[in-house]
């Protein structure tokens, strides 16, 4: 298997569970904090759209990469 490939779906699958448990932060309301500083629910909207992102373009990358 190519070397790129594994990278490429393993940073996208980090990336996913990262965007699904600040998805379900939001949808539930967990409280977060960090320091004594509770973190604000829009960073975590922020944090699901960044990973989702990132996770998907490692998928896609993956399967560019497999198919050289």
């Amino acid at each position: 298997m190519n070397t790129k490939k594994i990278y490429y779906t393993t940073a996208a699958v980090i990336f996913s569970v990262i965007a699904i448990v600040h998805l379900a932060r939001t949808l539930d309301g967990w409280e977060a904090v960090i320091d004594g500083w509770p973190v604000p629910m829009w960073v975590s909207w922020a944090a699901v759209v960044i990973a989702g992102y990132l996770a998907i373009r490692g998928f896609q990358l993956g399967a560019h990469h497999s198919k050289k």
